[in-house]
């Protein structure tokens, strides 16, 4: 029987590199060349407590080279210097930037919904981008993400920034979201395929054509998600439209979190968000980690300490990690990553489900995950 699970591992890992190998050539960069679109884009920025990051993001906005843009920030309660950091560059800007004072939070809905709902509303342009406070744009991406989204002939398009990665948590962990992504999910399928199931998206930038977007209710469809990004990309399959997702790491780039602290509590306030509070999603996701990518290393260690140097608990779970590995190294080249924590994999895998745990424990036995400021339990 362990001959059999051995090689029932290593077949799905097998599977596994097959989806990475083919989401290398469907996940492409955005086109280069300009066609020329000129449509009216509103850039739209939530903003709560992002002192440290506003200026840098509103100021690579700023810088676009597309001719016709606004960018509507929002300023969600903030109780730090971000009001009069806007107030700044708004003076600066010369009529390009607006700021937004946010309404209070209603019931039933999370912060960064509300938020995008109120700059959907004041938004007047005729393709609407909603990016993060967090991100730093090149001066083309606004006009290449146009561009790609005619191109493609699609109603939503996101992208996959690189990630800025400071502290050692935030290597360790923040990779394992494109290395999930790439594994698990044939981006083919994304444009493809009308089925909901097969659905990306990346918060932190999603083009929208507004009649799309107005047709879903915009952010309203996923006020009480709290990981709108792919409920968003549900709702906009179920309606008819077609969304493409591209490689945006030569065009945006994003520092999700500063600290160990923050990854901790980010990280604890999606993973079970993400699986639609399904607890037993949370536990097949917790036993396909183990069998997959922990206990190759146990049989793979107990051989060496004993000299087995059999099919079963030497050489089968050394292929094993070898594949995972190989997956790994593939993910890290197409995004960037840092090649030093390739063999930490295992490390990553023990914090995630660790992380995983702790999701599950806040929000079904204590109250609810915290996020700047707010505790959300949609449980």
């Amino acid at each position: 029987m362990l001959l059999f699970y051995q090689i029932f591992v290593l077949l799905v890992l097998l599977v596994f590199l097959g989806i990475v190998l083919r989401n290398r050539i469907d996940l492409t960069d955005m086109p280069e060349d300009s066609s020329g679109a000129d449509q009216l884009v509103s850039v739209l920025v939530p903003a709560r407590n992002e002192a440290h990051n506003i200026e840098r993001c509103v100021r690579s906005l700023l810088q676009q080279n597309y001719d016709r843009f606004e960018i509507l920030v929002l300023d969600d309660g903030s109780t730090d210097a971000t009001p009069e950091l806007l107030r700044s560059l708004v003076c600066e800007s010369g009529g390009r930037l607006h700021l937004l004072k946010g309404q209070p939070l209603p019931d039933g809905w999370h912060g960064k919904a509300w938020a995008c709902h109120q700059l959907g509303h004041q938004a007047k342009g005729e393709l609407l981008l909603f990016t993060d406070a967090d991100t730093m744009h090149q001066p083309d991406s606004l006009r290449r993400s146009v561009d790609a989204l005619q191109d493609a002939g699609a109603d939503m398009l996101s992208l996959t920034p690189y990630q800025e990665l400071g502290s050692f948590l935030e290597k360790l962990v923040v990779p394992m979201v494109y290395f999930i992504l790439m594994c698990y999910l044939p981006l083919r399928l994304v444009r493809t395929s009308r089925n909901p199931a097969f659905s990306f998206a990346n918060g932190q930038f999603i083009l929208f054509r507004r009649a799309m977007y107005e047709s879903i209710h915009g952010h309203a469809a996923v006020k009480s998600d709290i990981v709108e990004d792919v409920w968003l990309c549900m709702a906009m399959k179920k309606a008819g439209g077609r969304v493409a997702a591209y490689n945006g790491t030569d065009t945006v780039s994003c520092r999700m979190y500063r600290n160990a602290r923050e990854v901790w509590e980010g990280f604890s306030k999606n993973l079970f968000a993400a699986l639609g509070y399904n607890t037993p999603a949370l536990f097949a996701m917790i036993v396909v980690s183990i069998s997959m990518y922990i206990l190759p290393y146990l049989f793979f260690v107990r051989a060496l300490s004993i000299a087995e140097f059999s099919m079963v608990h030497f050489w089968l779970p050394l292929t094993q990690i070898g594949v995972v590995f190989l997956c790994r190294l593939l993910v890290a080249n197409v995004f960037r990553q840092s090649l030093l924590f390739v063999p930490l994999h295992l490390f990553s895998e023990v914090v995630l489900l660790a992380i995983a745990c702790n999701s599950l424990c806040t929000i079904k036995f204590g109250n609810g995950s915290q996020w700047k400021g707010r505790s959300y339990n949609f449980s």
